[in-house]
């Protein structure tokens, strides 16, 4: 018997929770970041914009997780294909 699968609106909920949840760690990593930078009173001459772009960057790096596509064979087991 073949495996069922997954109704598609329970797969489009998990999606949906699972991009909310992503959504929010990176709010909050952004939020401390700037909170930080706010404390320590930094000056320049660029604008507030392109330091909040750098934050939400950077949040973005740390909070989302990269997801790979595929397997990565070992050196050793290429001969063996």
């Amino acid at each position: 018997m073949p495996t069922p699968i997954p109704h598609p609106p329970l797969v489009a909920a998990q999606e949906l929770a699972r991009l909310n949840n992503e959504n929010a760690a990176v709010h909050g990593t952004c939020r401390k970041r700037r909170q930080i930078r706010r404390r320590l009173k930094v000056k320049s001459l660029w604008p507030k914009k392109i330091f909040d772009a750098l934050d939400w960057q950077a949040a973005e790096g740390e909070a989302r997780p990269i997801r790979a596509v595929g397997f990565l064979l070992p050196k050793k087991s290429y001969g063996m294909l």
